[in-house]
């Protein structure tokens, strides 16, 4: 991904624009190099300027995904420590409960304490981290959790939220929202590198092509020139 910012993008295609409108006014304009003419320009402005919106779009649709996600998985944690205290009191066998609690950890991003405390001057034995904390591993645990609800007689809650259909559809709710957000980052990518691609790829991206105009301006009225030194000002950021 480009290091440029993205104001930084956009300012380029505007200060494109910008150096061709001033190339307009200049009589001796006519370069011998048709992608640094007039009509060309004016046809790499409009294609990068739709580029930057198409860029722009995506990154909206992608942040949207990801609040919608985020408020999906608010509950999540505190809807499995409901479960799990509830499951304290069905008389299971500990196996099952241990299950439960595994997937239950993993989701809360806990980790197991060690089961004896180590011995005086003994440095402590490490931990085994249960954390699994993205929103897919998260939503998987989940799912695992319910389908180990689903197998117990005794889960019958009155509470509607910890319901089993209740549970079976919120589970749904984590994935599709994952999903979006993954999908979304995907085009978004995908934008960038065809905006990456206009703006910057070696002799026929817009920076370079920007240099050349200068350069031929440059060549046309001087170094000193009021003509140079207005284009020269002109400024574009090359991708680092």
């Amino acid at each position: 991904m480009s290091s440029t910012s993205e104001v930084g993008h956009a300012k380029n295609v505007a200060n494109l624009q910008k150096i061709t409108q001033q190339v307009t006014t200049y009589s001796l304009y006519n370069p011998p190099v048709e992608n640094i003419s007039l009509a060309n320009l004016q046809a790499l402005y409009t294609t990068a300027n739709a580029k930057v919106i198409e860029v722009g779009d995506k990154r909206n649709a992608n942040k949207n995904a990801i609040v919608v996600r985020q408020s999906a998985f608010e509950n999540l944690k505190s809807t499995c420590t409901s479960i799990m205290n509830l499951l304290q009191i069905l008389g299971l066998p500990q196996g099952t409960v241990d299950q439960a609690k595994s997937l239950n950890r993993a989701i809360q991003g806990s980790s197991k304490k060690p089961a004896t405390p180590p011995e005086e001057g003994k440095e402590a034995p490490k931990t085994s981290s249960t954390s699994r904390q993205s929103f897919t591993q998260q939503a998987e645990n989940f799912g695992l959790l319910v389908q180990l609800l689903a197998t117990l007689p005794g889960y019958t809650p009155n509470e509607e939220d910890l319901q089993l259909n209740n549970l079976t559809t919120y589970h749904a709710s984590l994935l599709s929202t994952t999903l979006a957000v993954d999908q979304t980052e995907s085009e978004l990518n995908t934008k960038m590198i065809e905006r990456d691609k206009i703006l910057y790829t070696e002799e026929t991206g817009l920076y370079t092509i920007a240099q050349n105009v200068k350069k031929y301006v440059k060549s046309l009225y001087g170094a000193t020139s009021p003509e140079y030194l207005n284009v020269s000002a002109i400024l574009f950021t090359n991708r680092k």
